[in-house]
């Protein structure tokens, strides 16, 4: 079998270090694991794909000889470098918004819109965490009834933040329950507005003047590129949780045509991605806890929309460290290599 070189920008990060996992446990064909980070990481050793790789700075020219470079590293990182490892024949997969919204770069959730790699020049996008664990609940509903808009309310984990958050949490929890004289000191380095332990924060990402977020307004505009739906109708709010892992999202969606639960629940066990997860009555419905280190996404509560004609309201579950980031990405490597994309020049 063929095997590959794999650079991984941001390979130190909390998205970083689940790609290295995913491409071991994933048993990705790789022939040298190029681990890629800022000059204070640099010369780091890391255990990453059966070797001790040592960790370099990510440059212009460190791109030289990859197939594939999965950068995780921020848009600013993106921006810079994208275009240097395109330019040395590497297919960039982007986990950060620096290209989504790009019309020439296409933005790729597998299993619903695998076949826009074909398009792409040398650079794929990947989507936002909340936006393709909702549309892994959405998309065989849209399938079977057709999506004509939705309501989002997003309950997402704090390790959407990065290591910061998780970290921010642990301190927090540790400084509230252990006696003061042992409590570590306070979190300057957090990345919330205001202590996250045991308290929500309705503000992801920056406020616009409309006063939607910037994360908020990811899931309507991604969503439409994903599905190819430039109509479609969003409303969503992105709520920070004190919970470490897996984002949870509650969805109100209308359809054009007529609905019935019977269906909807079909649509999501036949749907490759997704698991139907819903007995409510024997307390079977996902969980942040059950969903965190899946590969599934959990669909569960689904039932008749009362403020829609033809709506259904559901609730998705998805570790976004996965489905949302590292997962999606390296499952984007794997199709790229299966069908052959690899070479645009």
């Amino acid at each position: 079998m063929k095997k590959y070189r794999i650079g991984i920008v941001g390979a130190t990060g909390a998205v970083g270090q689940e790609i290295i996992s995913l491409l071991e446990k994933r048993e990705f064909p790789v022939s040298e694991a190029r681990l890629l980070a800022s000059a204070k990481s640099a010369g780091r050793k890391i255990q990453a794909c059966g070797n001790l790789e040592t960790i370099q700075e990510a440059t212009p020219d460190c791109f030289r000889d990859l197939d594939i470079a999965i950068f995780s590293a921020g848009s600013k990182q993106s921006l810079e470098l994208a275009e240097s490892s395109r330019q040395h024949g590497c297919v960039v997969i982007d986990n950060s918004s620096a290209f989504r919204m790009d019309p020439q770069v296409p933005l790729v959730v597998p299993e619903i819109n695998l076949e826009d790699i074909e398009k792409h020049l040398g650079i794929i996008a990947n989507p936002n965490c909340s936006t393709a664990v909702a549309l892994m609940g959405l998309y065989p509903l849209h399938k079977r009834f057709g999506l004509k808009g939705f309501i989002a309310s997003t309950y997402q984990a704090v390790s959407g933040a990065g290591a910061a958050g998780f970290q921010a949490l642990e301190n927090e929890l540790k400084a509230q329950f252990a006696p003061s004289e042992n409590s570590p000191a306070p979190n300057t380095d957090s990345p919330f507005p205001h202590p996250i332990a045991h308290n929500l924060l309705p503000h992801i990402d920056d406020f616009r003047e409309d006063g939607y977020t910037k994360e908020e307004l990811k899931m309507k505009n991604e969503s439409r590129k994903i599905l190819g739906i430039p109509s479609l109708k969003v409303s969503c709010t992105c709520v920070r949780v004190p919970v470490f892992r897996a984002h949870s999202i509650s969805l109100s969606a209308e359809f054009s045509e007529p609905v019935n639960v019977p269906d909807a629940k079909a649509a999501i066990e036949e749907f490759e991605g997704a698991e139907l997860w819903d007995l409510p009555n024997a307390n079977r419905y996902p969980t942040p806890l059950r969903y965190a280190e899946k590969e599934d996404c959990g669909v569960g509560r689904i039932r008749i929309d009362q403020a829609f004609e033809n709506g259904l309201a559901l609730w998705v579950v998805g570790d976004q460290l996965w489905k949302g980031a590292a997962l999606n990405a390296v499952q984007i490597a794997e199709s790229l290599i299966e069908k052959k994309y690899l070479k645009w020049m």
